[in-house]
Order: C-alpha cells, then structure tokens, then sequence
C-alpha cells in the first residue's frame, strides 16, 4: 500500500459551510493529514494561529461568516504557509497581493484541494 502523500501534515481548514468543511476533513485525514479546525470564524483561525507551531498548509474559504479570511492569508504569508482559496465570489474579490495563490470557485471537489495541498506541501 502507497504511503498517504500528506501524512503527518497539519493543515488548516477554514469553512463555514459544515458540509463542505466534513468532505474536505474526510479527503484530508485519508490522505494522511492532520486536520486543524475546520473553523468557521476568522477569529477563531486567528486563535488556532496563535496556539499552533506548525501549519504545513491551509484551505481558506475567502469569506467566513460574512467576515474576509485575508488576516488570515496574510499570517500564513509571513509564515510561509502555502495556501488556496475557496470562493463564491469572483476572482476580483481577492486582493492584489494574493492574484498568485490559487483559487477554487464553489462548489469545488475536495480531491482535488487535497491534490493541491499536495503539489504546494511537495513544491514549497
């Protein structure tokens, strides 16, 4: 049996929608992954942030709760943290300094989200 391409990883799970937050937690951990959250408010990320060392990627759904995830991308920035972005919104409603990291339009496939944690955990 292959060994899980994301064992031992922690990555965090930004989402409010509880559905969407389950698929992407399942296709996480079967991928070996250490899930951290999912979290539902930019706060509570921000705490998770604050109380845990080592992130080795993160999903981040651009809007939490009515609330912009951007502190929280911009924390993972200056921790090296690879990331993508889920949306319902358009393209544009992403800020400038993030136009490189990759952004997923809702509904997205959650194996294909773990395939690119995946490629950024493996290329960073």
């Amino acid at each position: 049996m292959a060994e899980p391409m994301l064992r031992d990883r922690s990555v965090l799970v930004a989402e409010d929608e509880y559905l969407v937050a389950e698929e992407l937690e399942v296709e996480l951990a079967a991928a070996g992954a250490v899930v951290l959250g999912p979290v539902a408010r930019v706060t509570d990320a921000l705490a998770l942030l604050d109380r845990q060392p080592k992130i080795d990627a993160a999903i981040l759904d651009a809007n939490l709760q009515g609330e912009m995830i951007f502190a929280i991308a911009d924390a993972l920035t200056e921790r090296s943290v690879p990331f993508v972005f889920t949306t319902g919104y358009d393209r544009s409603a992403i800020p400038k300094r993030f136009e490189h990291i990759l952004s997923y339009q809702k509904p997205t496939d959650a194996s294909a989200l773990v395939s690119s944690i995946q490629r950024l955990i493996r290329n960073s």
